[in-house]
């Protein structure tokens, strides 16, 4: 028991279940709420949905940015429990403004409230920031890829089962009402687990930074090599530049015609959404045993970029769900190259560097949501795969800096200068 109490998938998976439930509520209560402002008008009502989501991720974004690197600084000094546990406290009192929202019939204005609030705790930067570095310091290098993927999985094959179950929820209570308290409720057990039960990786008889100071110890540690370290954040940017704000309107796309889903079949494109975690955690593991960490990264950029380009002619569900399936591999990016980061990143330095990652990769949804919002409603008229398009041209410019840090190793005399590794790296592998 106390060996399950290290692993972080228990938050990952009843966190994910109560987010899936909690966004296919707050999507439909939106777009219903439009189309009555709207009168109808189906191109209206995506028009004001997609402006509100928009708010509402700038919201969430930039308010993030404030706490997520200082929680970050105060996680290297208390432990990462703090990444985990306030961004929690946030999503739990987004989910209460939610449900207030549909009983009482209050103003769209309040969600932008809940966003705030989820923003100033740190929002889904923190709590990445938290996942990675417990993952990375309960594994060892060579299974870290694997370990950090793994958690990608579990939260995949959360969200299949949120998806595929929240639609029939949804019909249960008037307007999203009983999806909503489902949502509400799960949170708050995968936050009282994160505070009370998940056993977070600690030095034995020592406290606060000495004792992350005295894990991170290692007779072959030495400076970090800020250009890859430049390149990998690089990568990520571009790639979730592109793929963000795509993703942020297909929940929109799917709801018009020609496709025009009801609740049950946007719950099954969710679920078809989070499979690729599932085929994406598959394919690591199979292909690893062939291909580096470099190839797998490509495979995966991709994959996500080809499915992308077939969602914009999707004008029957048959193509949406082949799209999902040639993005199996679109999920081993992200995980894949954090499993990098985290090689050549001072165990110590974990909190702050995920996040400075976290609080950039935020940025750039932001951002990722500004063009894509803004583009969405133009094209509507003439061709609204348009978007789809964009973000695959976009996503396949994350290969470049993949590409020029591989030709900077390869170039002759090129020295790497390795990260530092804690000791409870090896000491933990069998929590892997």
């Amino acid at each position: 028991m106390v060996g399950f109490l290290t692993l972080v998938e228990p938050v990952v998976i009843i966190n994910t279940v109560g987010s899936s439930f909690y966004d296919a509520a707050l999507t439909l209560a939106v777009y219903n709420r439009s189309l009555e402002t709207a009168m109808g008008q189906s191109d209206q009502a995506q028009a004001l949905s997609s402006r509100f989501f928009f708010v509402q991720s700038s919201l969430a974004s930039l308010l993030s940015l404030l706490s997520t690197v200082a929680l970050g600084r105060l996680a290297d000094r208390r432990g990462p429990r703090v990444l985990l546990a306030v961004p929690q406290v946030g999503s739990v009192l987004s989910k209460a403004l939610l449900l207030l929202f549909l009983l009482l019939r209050l103003p769209l204005w309040v969600l932008y409230l809940g966003a705030a609030l989820h923003g100033l705790s740190g929002g889904s930067p923190a709590y990445w920031g938290g996942l990675v570095s417990v993952a990375a310091l309960r594994s060892g290098e060579g299974a870290r890829s694997l370990r950090i993927n793994t958690v990608e999985l579990f939260s995949g094959l959360a969200g299949i089962a949120g998806g595929l179950v929240s639609g029939y929820i949804y019909r249960l209570g008037q307007s999203g009402v009983a999806l909503t308290v489902v949502a509400l409720l799960v949170c708050a057990v995968g936050l009282l687990y994160s505070l009370f039960l998940l056993d977070y990786p600690s030095p034995s008889g020592t406290g606060g930074r000495e004792g992350y100071r005295q894990l991170a110890a290692s007779p072959e540690g030495g400076p970090i090599d800020r250009s890859a370290l430049a390149l990998l954040f690089a990568s990520m940017i571009l790639f979730v530049l592109g793929m963000s704000g795509a993703e942020n309107v297909l929940c929109l796309f799917v709801l018009k015609p020609p496709l025009a889903w009801d609740s049950v079949w946007a719950g099954y494109g969710r679920a078809a959404t989070n499979a690729m975690y599932l085929t994406s955690f598959l394919g690591v593991l199979v292909l690893s045993r062939w291909l580096g960490d470099r190839a797998l990264i490509l495979l995966g950029i991709v994959s996500n970029c080809t499915g992308m380009a077939v969602l914009a002619f999707a004008s029957q569900s048959w193509v949406y769900f082949l799209a999902r399936g040639i993005m199996m591999f679109a999920c081993i990016p992200m995980p894949t190259i954090k499993s990098q980061l985290s090689k050549i990143t001072d165990a110590q330095l974990y909190g702050r560097v995920f996040g400075w990652l976290q609080s950039c990769l935020a940025l750039t949804d932001l951002l990722s949501v500004l063009l894509f919002t803004s583009i969405y409603p133009l094209t509507l008229d003439w061709y609204s795969g348009f978007s789809f398009l964009l973000s695959c041209l976009i996503s396949y410019l994350s290969v470049v800096p993949i590409l020029w840090l591989h030709w900077r190793r390869a170039k002759p005399g090129y020295t790497e200068i390795p990260g530092r590794n804690s000791p409870i790296c090896t000491l933990n592998t069998a929590d892997t």
